[in-house]
């Protein structure tokens, strides 16, 4: 159901993005043209082009960035965007803001329902998911990666955690901005609000 409710979204996106000319709206139209995980996309393509990890961009390092990952604007245009995320006029872009500005808006009661799932994973309490969170919630040794001995049990959790990590900084846990940053993607794959909810119950049996 969500690989079809992707590519819908794909679509959507993609059909939508002759009609808009705001810029925000349009890189997200053209992330999300590309799946729930384009933004995630564009900011690994960022990751790239910050050399000395500041995991700050200037403008110079934005434009290359956006022409990195093939998303279509004009110079102008990519000024006009830098300005939207460079709120405090310092001229750089902290990644953290940028993804939380580019991200799709979700509801309460989508927001609600993706913090109940962080706090079931995150056993300590401590708003970091860890592998040793995970280890009282799974067995590993169930993992067929697992059982071919490709994978330790640390690299079948730390696997499950790379897919809620931040692309530019991979260091085993998941904070609840992170895994909200995922769930947003997901989320505008999604129209109703009662089908994120029952999909997101499912899934993680709540």
């Amino acid at each position: 159901g969500t690989v079809r409710h992707d590519q819908e979204m794909a679509f959507n996106a993609k059909r939508s993005l002759g009609k808009i000319t705001n810029p925000l709206e349009r890189l997200r139209l053209q992330c999300l043209a590309r799946g729930s995980a384009g933004i995630k996309g564009l900011c690994r393509a960022f990751r790239i082009i910050d050399y000395n990890n500041t995991r700050t961009l200037d403008f110079k390092e934005f434009l290359r960035g956006l022409h990195h990952y093939a998303v279509m604007f004009d110079k102008e245009e990519a000024q006009e965007l830098f300005q939207i995320f460079d709120k405090d006029g310092s001229g750089t872009i902290d990644f953290d803001e940028f993804i939380i500005t580019l991200r799709p808006p979700m509801s309460k009661a989508r927001k609600e329902i993706v913090m109940q799932v962080f706090q079931k994973l995150d056993k300590t309490g401590d708003g970091v998911i860890t592998i040793e969170d995970l280890r009282k919630l799974h067995n590993a040794k169930y993992h067929s990666k697992y059982l071919n001995g490709d994978w330790t049990e640390d690299q079948v959790f730390k696997a499950f955690l790379d897919n809620f990590d931040s692309p530019y900084d991979k260091d085993g846990k998941v904070t609840t901005e992170e895994f909200m940053n995922y769930y947003a993607g997901v989320s505008a794959s999604i129209d109703t609000d009662t089908y994120f909810i029952v999909m997101m119950k499912n899934a993680w049996k709540l």
